[in-house]
């Protein structure tokens, strides 16, 4: 069962992560990553921690990973003890069929099968000079966003206007029309039977020590890691049909 489900995850996106260039043997090992033994798993960071600088700091990058997801995974796997059922499904078919879930468990996958889906996309979507967009991404951006310029314009405000937690994301439908949508705390809308191309976590825990409650700055300051490649490449998926996370 656990192999199965393991191949689903595989199948839905996280091939992103295993393609990428891996931590050392040394900086993997020192990860913490608190995620307790079950079905679902916590992969390292596709970079080491400070990659990302000076825009996204490595003490965060840290927290973020080991600690924030890490919970999430953990939290998941808490859950999968006592209704392992649960992992008959595969995690795409969970979040979007929540309201077929106990009640007793339904807010805890929403939030953390949420929180773990919408942060193996973050962390892929993500790379020390991240190029530009082209081919058919940049003519889906002109055509649905009005060109770069406008994307990240509207892109940030949405973000800005999120109140207290949560995310900003550019949606993808089977025709390739792009959308710029937010949602609350760990939502998706992956929930909602849409794709995600790429998405700004606008918690404040992803921004707080370098840019403590100017989240107008961390909104900005990201476009400059944005990995244009592997949105490119989730743009051909979604138009595949192949995009789940």
């Amino acid at each position: 069962m656990l192999s199965r489900r393991n191949a689903m995850f595989a199948a839905s996106g996280f091939i992103a992560i295993a393609l990428a260039p891996r931590l050392s043997f040394a900086e993997a090992a020192t990860a913490t990553t608190s995620a307790a033994v079950g079905p679902f798993s916590l992969e390292p960071l596709p970079y080491p921690a400070n990659a990302l600088e000076p825009f996204i700091d490595a003490r965060t990058m840290e927290l973020h990973h080991d600690q924030h997801h890490a919970a999430y995974v953990s939290n998941l796997n808490a859950i999968v003890k006592d209704h392992p059922q649960i992992v008959d499904m595969a995690p795409l078919d969970l979040l979007e069929n929540l309201a077929s879930l106990p009640d007793s468990i339904r807010t805890g996958v929403r939030n953390n099968l949420g929180g773990h889906a919408n942060h193996t996309m973050f962390w892929t979507v993500m790379k020390a000079g991240g190029g530009k967009p082209s081919g058919q991404l940049a003519a889906a951006i002109d055509r649905d966003l009005g060109g770069m310029e406008m994307l990240t314009s509207d892109f940030n405000e949405a973000g800005g206007r999120v109140f207290g937690s949560g995310w900003v994301f550019v949606t993808v439908a089977p025709d390739g029309k792009l959308a710029i949508e937010t949602r609350p705390n760990q939502d998706s809308p992956l929930m909602d039977g849409k794709r995600v191309l790429f998405g700004n976590d606008v918690w404040e825990h992803a921004y707080y020590l370098n840019y403590q409650n100017r989240r107008a700055d961390y909104l900005k300051a990201w476009w400059n890691v944005a990995n244009w490649t592997e949105i490119g490449n989730r743009y051909a998926a979604a138009r595949a049909g192949t995009l789940a996370f």
